[in-house]
């Protein structure tokens, strides 16, 4: 554990998930490595221009380490698909927001390569990335610049192949995690595997950051005995007044008392987990119709950004983890400290 720590230059054993799509802030995460944690930014969505400038925000916030995260590899998106029955579910929800209806966006494109450009730029601490393994060449370019590496596993395969690809360490992202997960290697439903088997099976040939489900110390504690290194929270984080999730985001979270978390595709067009509501609701039955990631992400952007500025749950993409219910309210650098009294507890 401890040499692990050494590498990624934090005190603590607990990493912000990288969150994209505005819940993860440069305020969040220098709250995070101010606290002896490592904080991460999730840049996936953003220019190579905002890449920097997050990274300059949180700069200007902490002289600690802080992590980058991309989605690693190509869009892919099959042109054999009928659009047709989902634009029409999606103006009669965007007319219910007093939307126009959304138009079929551009063609995607692979961004990854000037976005990986940004992050050397940036020279962040620790870059962190999922949905596939980076090559022989983009790990030479963060060794010569002195950046950690983690690439993020579903599967035991997933993470012989970042081992001996020369990362730093694994995340071992279970079933219990909220958002997207990195599967890349198979389908989505052969690669759920609880957080704690797969720190087991991992462990004894890399080191490992554990991800999903980690509410607590007792459950970082948990991790630890299994063999983890480290852990990285998400949801744990979410209500904290620096996160960027909206208020009705936080709200939803906070009334949550039993494990109301599903996986669906109906937000993003890629399995995710989160809060069922009346959008996840809607299209029950109806899979078929949902369009590919990122074609159904950019469809539904405008739908969850006006739900969030209407104080609308029911049509927000309510990202969380199995644990949700645990959720509690307080500055994130706070929760680090009471995560690490009860690490010491446990």
């Amino acid at each position: 554990m401890l040499e692990l720590l050494k590498r990624l230059g934090i005190e603590h054993p607990v990493i912000l998930s990288p969150m994209g799509g505005g819940s993860g802030t440069p305020e969040l995460a220098a709250a995070v490595s101010n606290a002896g944690g490592l904080g991460s930014l999730g840049v996936a969505y953003l220019t190579p221009e905002q890449i920097i400038e997050s990274v300059r925000q949180t700069r200007a916030l902490t002289n600690r380490p802080i992590n980058v995260n991309l989605f690693v590899g190509g869009v892919v998106v099959p042109s054999n698909f009928d659009s047709a029955p989902m634009l029409s579910i999606l103006s009669e929800v965007y007319a219910s927001l007093g939307l126009a209806a959304p138009p079929m966006p551009p063609q995607p494109r692979d961004t990854f390569a000037e976005q990986f450009e940004a992050v050397l730029e940036a020279r962040p601490e620790v870059f962190s990335f999922t949905f596939g393994a980076l090559d022989s060449l983009a790990i030479s370019k963060l060794r010569s610049r002195g950046i950690a590496i983690l690439g993020t596993a579903t599967t035991v395969e997933e993470a012989e192949l970042l081992a001996e690809s020369g990362v730093d360490a694994i995340v071992a992202q279970g079933a219990e995690a909220g958002a997207h997960r990195g599967t890349f290697s198979v389908p989505f439903d052969a690669a759920m595997f609880p957080t704690s088997q797969l720190v087991r099976q991992i462990a004894p040939f890399a080191p490992v950051i554990a991800s999903g489900g980690i509410m607590d110390g007792r459950d970082i504690r948990r991790m630890m005995d299994n063999g983890a290194s480290a852990t990285q929270l998400g949801t744990a984080f979410l209500p904290s007044p620096e996160s960027g999730a909206s208020l009705a985001y936080k709200r939803a979270l906070l009334a949550t008392k039993t494990d109301t978390t599903v996986i669906t595709r109906v937000f993003s067009g890629r399995p995710a987990r989160g809060l069922r509501n009346e959008f996840i609701a809607r299209l029950e039955g109806r899979e078929d119709v949902i369009l590919p990631y990122p074609i159904q992400n950019a469809l539904t952007r405008a739908m969850r950004t006006a739900a969030a500025q209407l104080g609308n749950a029911g049509f927000l993409s309510l990202w969380a983890g199995q644990g949700v219910t645990r959720c509690r309210t307080m500055p994130a650098g706070e929760l680090v400290k009471q995560l690490v009294a009860e690490l010491a507890s446990s």
